[in-house]
């Protein structure tokens, strides 16, 4: 078989010399249609099945309104929290705006630990190619005894895909506020003061999670038998820092500890949300009624977690580290009566 030095490749067409080809009589050879042929377009990832610049024109990733609304939730928070802060400091805002900076070392602190989750979340999530929102605030009541915020969430607008983006996804958001709220209430501490009980601090009695125990044992801020201490605003928002974590890493559902179950445990998940559900309501029976609250909420947000792709794999050792850390700050921050009113 004659090999075409030419072409590079072997062909089966006979050879005609060159005074066959240019003999009289003969018609020349047809030539052969150049095919132009098109690379296959490249496949497309799960992020651009979900990305808003599917179709023929390219669209802005964000639109003004996704971005307006929660610049003004958040600095409507900023207010109410700044009211809040004032309060809790014997001063009335309304009486005299200027009043509200008084709130500030409050509102910025607890705005700084709920921005902390939300922006770990946030960032884990973008690191992953997850498509989420900005971090929404939401504002809420600063009298009698509310703190101006109801607290503060992303939304997920894709699918996650793997177990590990689920995961470390879940666990940023607490890992990031646990760590700032450490900081707050170890600064808020510092001059907090311990008076006693008779004193009547106040018609609140929090609880102590063992974290909290812990760092003033570390401090020396531990109160003796009849008394306790009467927590500064910074020491106060990083209780509240605490109480959010705990909440947050409770495992039903889709809760930041619901996320982290599913991941180790796959469908099992289910059946340690309607546990944990039961729980609160034990607990609420003879503690702190807003257990039942939860109860009710997490029940109605539902107890299933949507699926992951990449099957039953089970997570490797990094991972199964950060479901761990996750768990112990979840043990750390728990608190089974966490406040009393009266």
């Amino acid at each position: 078989m004659p090999f075409d030095e030419k072409k590079g490749v072997k062909s089966d067409a006979p050879q005609l010399s060159q005074s066959e080809l240019n003999a009289p009589g003969q018609s020349a050879p047809a030539e052969i249609p150049e095919i132009t042929v098109q690379a296959p377009p490249e496949p497309l990832g799960p992020e651009d099945l979900f990305s808003e610049n599917m179709g023929d024109e390219r669209v802005e990733p964000k639109s003004r309104l996704r971005i307006f609304v929660p610049i003004l939730l958040f600095f409507t928070t900023v207010l109410t929290t700044l009211a809040a802060g004032a309060m809790q400091e014997g001063v009335n805002p309304f009486l005299d705006p200027a009043e509200l900076l008084v709130g500030f070392p409050f509102a910025v602190t607890l705005l700084l630990i709920l921005f902390c989750h939300e922006m770990g979340h946030y960032l884990t999530a973008k690191r992953y190619g997850v498509n989420v929102t900005l971090p929404y605030f939401i504002p809420g009541p600063w009298f009698p005894f509310g703190i101006g915020t109801f607290g503060a969430f992303i939304q997920i607008k894709s699918p996650i895909y793997k177990k590990t983006a689920l995961l470390d996804i879940g666990a940023a958001g607490p890992i990031a506020g646990f760590v700032v709220s450490i900081f707050a209430v170890a600064i808020g501490l510092q001059s907090s003061e311990i008076v006693p009980m008779s004193q009547g601090v106040g018609l609140i009695q929090l609880g102590d999670p063992l974290i909290f125990s812990f760092i003033t044992s570390v401090l020396g801020k531990t109160a003796p038998e009849g008394y306790d201490i009467a927590l500064n605003s910074i020491a106060f928002a990083g209780w509240i820092g605490f109480f959010v974590t705990m909440l947050n890493l409770l495992p039903i559902g889709q809760l930041d500890g619901g996320h982290i179950i599913f991941a180790l445990l796959g469908r099992k998940h289910r059946y340690i949300s309607m546990a944990m559900i039961v729980t609160l309501v034990m607990l609420a029976i003879d503690g702190w009624w807003g257990w039942y609250l939860w109860a009710v909420l997490t029940a109605l947000m539902g107890v299933n977690h949507p699926p992951v792709v990449d099957g039953p794999e089970p997570l490797d050792f990094k991972h199964r580290m950060v479901a761990l850390a996750s768990f112990l700050i979840f043990i750390l921050t728990f608190m089974p009566n966490p406040i009393q009113i009266g």
